[in-house]
Parts: structure tokens; C-alpha cells; sequence
């Protein structure tokens, strides 16, 4: 008979001692970003056996293991590449580019005025139109954004918080021009003004006001725009705020809870808009802790929408979810390690099972990317799909001892915080008491601490440093742009009807006074008579008010 486990394990504790005495472990503890201990080793022992509850199979509860029965096997996901810059001209070249170069779906990344409902030609914007992003600040923009890009056949996802009413309204009406109904329209708006408290800072109003745009924005797109994810729940932003991978998951589903009861609160049935509803994570260098993030995260998630709030369509029950990587991981030092870092993160990703794909640049320590740095990134995740063969079979790390004894760490750590936000009373609460943002800034402190005493190791900034760093070329935003905006915004106001334009604004502050008429048909009616983002913003501000930090 062969010797039992005990002893096996025994034996090899010996060989083990016997080994550190000669050779020390490299440091005490191991542990993950989220200061989970990680074991020597990891056997059957360690992780639960309940397989079809906890682990089960793809497509099915609690979708451990992936949303879809056989995920990249049919069609791989879909690749993203956040940008915009300058003008809506230049977003479109650099657009048309990258479908060109074999991206499958559209990310827009709109200017800091844009973001904050300013026009380009307020004061309030001067020096940042057109800096981080792309300045749209009326229908003429955003028709020159999508110039000779089929709506009906590209996906579009769009990073906007507080304006995301007036920016959906422009592309349904983009997509009206095109002759693409509101039915067929698909794509995401992120809308999550919560996070915007927590770690971003790009909101406008009040988190009761914010809500309630937020569910018009359910309820409208429920009735007409069916295709499209009226929601985005992100973690990326708190992640890049400082938090660790775990408390990253747990505020973005308690964000996502508070949604949910809003919306039910409106009067809409989970079922109705739970299906559309959709995640954005982060994805940074710690590989095996990204990729059982992204497993457990799938199964809490699953857990609460069918157990607590009873929702009976399946789809309800899925997270899906939106992957970028790390961008507060690049470094301006030696930037070319930039592209294995995103590497490396990015197929944490994929081997977590996520529907969608941003790989950063390995510029973006420095500079918005080049047309260059941008097709080597879209090049990593093309290179993943098409050569690495992890694509081949459906969550290829389940069943290794560590992932899964990893995914119910996270999980359990994931709940506890569930639980805390709970009794303060939800995220909401927990947002206006500063609950999420001292732990952010806790974890971000402590990180920080590790990296300038070198205990965490960057390569390149605090490790194997180099004398002589030459950087790539660089992208640069032409000041011109902003003057010609401001330009294209003056004449845009000259040349449409005026009068139509203050009766759609009357209408939206009239909405905005009646919490049971919902805003977007008359957002809609605006955007269409030209009026622009900071026009719209700025009637509701007058009503709504604007959110002040504590």
C-alpha cells in the first residue's frame, strides 16, 4: 500500500525545512495585493468539494467558471480600445484606424469639460478641452465622431458618468441619421456616479438627483433602446483610487446593489433591467489573484441576484463585465516593460473570463498613446486569442488548487464587506460617510509605503533601474484644436433655431421638477435641436444643485 496523504505532506514539510535552512524564503509573509497569506503549497484539502455549487459549469449557476457554456471556443471577446483626443475629427481617424487594424468595438474617451458638463467655450474649460479626451459638446460633434462608422454594426461603449443622459441622446440620434433605430442601437454607457464620489471625482449633482437619472436612463432604454447597457458598475476607477483587488469587487457589486434598489424603488421589476446591467474591472500584475477576482466576483454577484432579490431570468443572475488593464501600473521609467506588464494583465483577464478588452498603451505613463503604442497593444490581446491557445477551452485554471482556494478567500473577504456596507446602510450611506474612500486611501497609503521602502518590487522605478531612459515619441494634442472647437461651438448656436432650442430646455426643467416624468425624451429632443452638454448640464444644475465633497 502506498503512504497516505498526511504522510506524503509530512515528508515533504521535512524536505522543506531542511531546504530554508540552506536557502531562506525570499520574504514573510507572501501574501496577495489584498494581504491574503498565499501557502507554500496548495492540495485537494485546501479548497471546498462542493463542485456543482461552488465551481460548476460555464453558463451555468453561479457562473463561477463563465458567463457563456463555451466563452472564447465561439467567439473570442470583444476588443476595445479606450481613446479619443483632441477633436472629434482626430477621434475618428484614430477610430477608423483601429477597426481597421482589426479592434471589434468602439471605446470613447471624452475630454475632462465634457465629462463635467462644460462646454468648450465656457471659461470653466479653458486649457483641457480636448486634452484627455475627445471634446463633444453638441450633435455636430458627435456626427463627426461616428462619420462613415456603421452604427448598426460596431458596438460603442462610452466612458460618462454625470452627462450620460445627453451623450446616449446623441448617439441614439446619431443612429437615427444613420437610419439605425433605437431597437438595434448596442453598447454601454458607464453611468456609474457613485464611483465618480468614491474615487473619480467627475460628477455634477447630488447622489439622490444622480440616481434618479440613473433609473429614467433604466426605465427609457428598457422601453426603446433594449440592446444596450444602460450601465457600467466600475471598479477600474477604485482600483486605480488605490484599493486592493478585494475591496475593489466588494464596493463595485455594493455600488451595483444600490442601483438595483433604486431602480426597484422607481418601480421597475428586477428582471426588467438586471439583464443590461454590466461591470468594469481592473486588471493588474498579481495574475493568479486578477484572474480568481474575476471567478469570485461572478458567483457573489450571482448569489445575491437570485437568492436575495429573487430574479427569475437567468440573465439577471450574470455579471458581465468590461476588463481594462492597469493603468496606475505603468511606469515612466523604461516604458517598453509597459507592454509585458499589459501583457500579463491581460491575460489575467481572459483566463477569468471577461467579455471585453482594453489594453492600455505603454505610453500612457507619459502621454495620451500613439498610433503606434495603441496597435501593440491591440496586438497583445490579438497575440493572446489567436497564438497562446488559452482560448482553446472554457476556464482553463479551475480546479488548480491555489485559483480555487484563492476565488472563496476573495469571495468570503468580498461578503464581509457586503455585510459592513449593509449596516451603515447601503452605498449610498456608506459613499456620504466617506466609508469607501478612508479604506481606499488606507490601502493606497500602505502601497505605496512597500514601494518606496522597495519591498514591492517595480521593475524599472525602484529595481534594475537604468541611467539613460529614451523614450518613445510621443502623442501631442495641437493647442490649435481647442481654438477651433471653441470655434465650431460659437457657430453651432448662430446657425440653429434658438427658439426650439429653449423651448426642449424648458421642457427638461420642467421634467427635472416632476420626479415621475422621465428626462430622456426631453434630453433627447434637446441634444436633436443642438443643444449642447453644457446647456442641458447646466439646467439641470440649476435644479438639482451640484454635489460638494466633504
Amino acid at each position: 500500500m502506498g503512504s497516505t496523504y498526511n504522510e506524503q505532506k509530512q515528508k515533504w514539510e521535512e524536505q522543506s525545512k531542511k531546504a530554508i535552512e540552506r536557502f531562506p524564503e525570499r520574504k514573510e509573509p507572501f501574501e496577495t495585493s489584498s494581504h491574503i497569506e498565499i501557502d507554500r503549497l496548495y492540495s485537494p484539502n485546501e479548497i471546498n468539494e462542493d463542485y456543482i455549487n461552488d465551481i460548476g459549469f460555464p453558463g451555468q449557476y453561479p457562473f463561477t467558471r463563465g458567463i457563456q457554456p463555451t466563452m472564447y471556443r465561439s467567439r473570442y471577446w470583444t476588443m476595445r480600445q479606450y481613446a479619443g483626443f483632441g477633436s472629434a475629427e482626430e477621434t475618428n481617424k484614430r477610430f477608423r484606424y483601429l477597426l481597421d487594424q482589426g479592434q471589434t468595438g468602439l471605446s470613447v474617451a471624452f475630454d475632462l469639460p465634457t465629462q463635467i458638463g462644460y462646454d468648450s467655450d465656457d471659461p470653466m474649460a479653458e486649457g483641457e478641452v480636448g486634452k484627455v479626451g475627445v471634446a463633444i459638446d453638441s450633435l455636430a460633434d458627435m456626427e463627426t465622431l461616428f462619420n462613415e462608422i456603421p452604427l448598426e454594426q460596431v458596438s460603442t461603449s462610452m466612458t460618462i458618468n454625470a452627462p450620460a443622459s445627453v451623450l446616449l441622446c446623441m448617439y441614439i440620434a446619431v443612429g437615427e441619421k444613420q437610419g439605425v433605430p433605437k431597437e438595434k442601437l448596442t453598447g454601454t454607457i458607464q453611468n456609474d456616479i457613485l464611483k465618480e464620489y468614491i474615487a473619480r471625482g467627475t460628477y455634477i449633482f447630488p447622489p439622490k438627483p444622480s440616481m434618479r437619472i440613473i433609473t429614467d436612463i433604466f426605465g427609457y432604454c428598457h422601453e426603446h433602446v433594449p440592446k444596450f447597457n444602460t450601465i457600467s458598475i466600475s471598479g477600474y476607477h477604485i482600483r486605480e483610487a488605490g484599493s486592493t483587488a478585494v475591496q475593489e469587487v466588494a464596493f463595485t457589486l455594493a455600488n451595483g446593489l444600490a442601483y438595483v434598489d433604486a431602480a426597484i424603488e422607481s418601480g421597475l421589476k428586477v428582471d426588467q433591467f438586471a439583464p443590461r446591467l454590466a461591470f468594469f474591472f481592473n486588471a493588474h500584475n498579481q495574475f493568479f489573484e486578477e484572474a480568481a477576482k474575476f471567478r469570485a466576483a461572478r458567483r457573489v454577484w450571482a448569489k445575491i441576484m437570485k437568492e436575495h432579490y429573487k430574479a427569475e431570468d437567468p440573465k439577471s443572475w450574470k455579471l458581465r463585465f468590461h476588463t481594462q488593464t492597469g493603468g496606475s501600473t505603468l511606469t515612466a521609467q523604461q516604458p517598453d516593460n509597459n507592454i509585458v506588464r499589459v501583457a500579463l494583465q491581460a491575460l489575467s483577464a481572459v483566463m477569468g473570463g471577461t467579455q471585453s478588452l482594453h489594453t492600455n498603451s505603454r505610453d500612457e505613463a507619459l502621454a495620451l498613446p500613439t498610433e503606434e503604442s495603441a496597435r501593440i497593444a491591440l496586438r497583445t490581446q490579438q497575440i493572446i486569442a489567436n497564438e497562446s491557445g488559452v482560448a482553446d477551452t472554457v476556464d482553463p485554471l479551475a480546479g488548480s488548487y491555489y485559483v480555487e482556494k484563492l476565488t472563496d478567500q476573495i469571495e468570503e473577504q468580498v461578503n464581509q464587506y457586503l455585510d459592513q456596507i449593509r449596516e451603515i446602510g447601503g452605498a449610498v450611506q456608506a459613499v456620504e460617510e466617506g466609508y469607501m474612500q478612508r479604506e481606499i486611501h488606507h490601502a493606497a497609503y500602505e502601497t505605496q509605503k512597500r514601494i518606496e521602502s522597495g519591498e514591492d518590487v517595480i521593475v524599472g522605478m525602484n529595481q534594475y533601474k537604468i541611467d539613460e531612459e529614451v523614450n518613445p515619441e510621443l502623442l501631442k494634442v495641437d493647442e490649435y484644436l481647442e481654438k477651433a472647437q471653441v470655434q465650431k461651438t460659437g457657430n453651432i448656436r448662430i446657425h440653429r433655431d434658438q427658439e426650439r432650442v429653449e423651448q426642449a430646455l424648458n421642457r427638461i426643467k420642467q421634467a427635472a421638477q416632476d420626479q415621475n416624468d422621465n428626462l430622456m425624451p426631453h434630453i433627447l429632443e434637446a441634444v436633436k435641436a443642438y443643444a449642447t452638454v453644457g446647456e442641458i448640464c447646466h439646467t439641470l444644475r440649476r435644479e438639482f444643485g451640484e454635489y460638494v465633497a466633504r
